[in-house]
């Protein structure tokens, strides 16, 4: 859940930051992925993965934070390989770049929701990362929003993690 203080920030509701997530994800995945997703579910965090891929850009500016994607390798391989119109069948650079600018232009995307609110924002340099069991910590436990795109094999999570700059 996202604090009041970090909605009062940014002039949005919870309901909001659901609605502009779940449609900048979709349209971003119908766009560059070719893959037309159902309306996305808000689940609890998820912190421990085990043969995933997670691309993550980072949030800095009026308001901090990181927007990441977390997909199971095989999902990874076929969002890849859609993207790129070839097979792709090993978690390769290929995955990690592909995976990469999705995180990017979906925090790029998302950021422009609060822009017109005065509030400045810079994303980093996509960061990637992969492995058979993995644990994403952040230290302080910032405010979190996580979708759940789809379910069971080939189902996805976007989180959005924001703290006051």
């Amino acid at each position: 859940m996202i604090s009041a203080a970090i909605l009062e920030l940014l002039n949005t509701t919870q309901e909001s930051l659901v609605e502009y997530l779940d449609g900048d994800v979709r349209e971003i995945f119908s766009t560059m992925v070719g893959v037309q997703l159902p309306c996305s579910t808000p689940v609890e965090t998820v912190t421990k993965f085990t043969d995933c891929v997670t691309a993550m850009v980072g949030l800095a500016g009026s308001y901090n934070g990181m927007i990441a994607i977390h997909a199971e390798q095989a999902t990874a391989l076929a969002f890849a390989s859609q993207m790129l119109g070839m097979e792709i069948t090993e978690c390769d650079d290929d995955v990690r770049d592909a995976l990469g600018e999705v995180a990017n232009m979906i925090g790029g995307s998302f950021k422009h929701h609060f822009v017109d609110n005065g509030h400045e924002v810079r994303l980093s340099t996509p960061s990637v990362m992969s492995g058979n069991e993995y644990v994403l910590s952040m230290g302080a436990a910032p405010d979190t929003l996580t979708l759940s795109f789809g379910e069971g094999p080939g189902h996805f999570l976007v989180s959005v993690y924001l703290e006051r700059n």
